[in-house]
C-alpha cells in the first residue's frame, strides 16, 4: 500500500505504540507491560508502518505455524483508519507463507465481524465443542 509497509520483524516493532493501544483496549485493558512483552516475544507479529518508520498498526498470531493460529491484538491507530490498512493487514496475515495449510485459524472480536468475513472467517458452526478457562479480570487482579 502506497506510503506504508508491513513487517514481521520483531526488531521493527515499537513496543510503546503497541502497549499504549492494547493496554487501553476493551480486550486487554490494563495488561501489564511484562505480560504484553512476553506475548509479543512468543508470537508471529505483523507491524504496519508509515514509510517514515512510525508504527500505525499491529496484529499478532499465537501459532505453531503448522496446524493452528489464534489472531489477536489487531489494531490500526485512529489517525490512520479509513485508508484500507486493516484490510491490507488481515489480507497479509491470511496469505502469509507460514500460515498456509493451517487446519484452523480463530479470533475473537466484539465489533469487526464484517472485516474478518471478507477474508474467510466465519462464525463457529459448533461452538459447543469449544471450552475455555476465561479470567477477564486477570490484569486488574495482578495489580492488587
Amino acid at each position: 500500500m502506497k506510503g506504508y509497509r508491513i513487517s514481521t520483524k520483531h526488531e521493527d516493532l515499537d513496543f510503546e505504540v503497541i502497549y499504549q493501544f492494547i493496554s487501553q483496549s476493551y480486550w486487554a485493558m490494563g495488561i501489564p507491560r511484562a505480560t504484553l512483552r512476553k506475548a509479543i516475544d512468543n508470537s508471529l507479529c505483523f507491524g504496519v508502518f508509515e514509510n517514515g518508520g512510525i508504527q500505525v498498526g499491529f496484529a499478532r498470531l499465537i501459532t505453531d505455524r503448522a496446524t493452528f493460529a489464534y489472531l489477536a491484538d489487531v489494531f490500526v491507530v485512529e489517525a490512520h483508519r479509513g485508508k484500507g490498512l486493516s484490510k491490507w493487514l488481515v489480507e497479509s496475515i491470511v496469505s502469509h507463507p507460514d500460515l498456509q495449510g493451517l487446519r484452523r485459524m480463530v479470533l475473537a472480536t466484539r465489533d469487526a465481524h464484517g472485516l474478518y468475513a471478507q477474508y474467510g472467517f466465519k462464525r463457529i458452526e459448533n461452538p459447543e465443542i469449544l471450552m475455555q478457562i476465561w479470567q477477564p479480570d486477570i490484569y486488574s487482579e495482578q495489580k492488587a
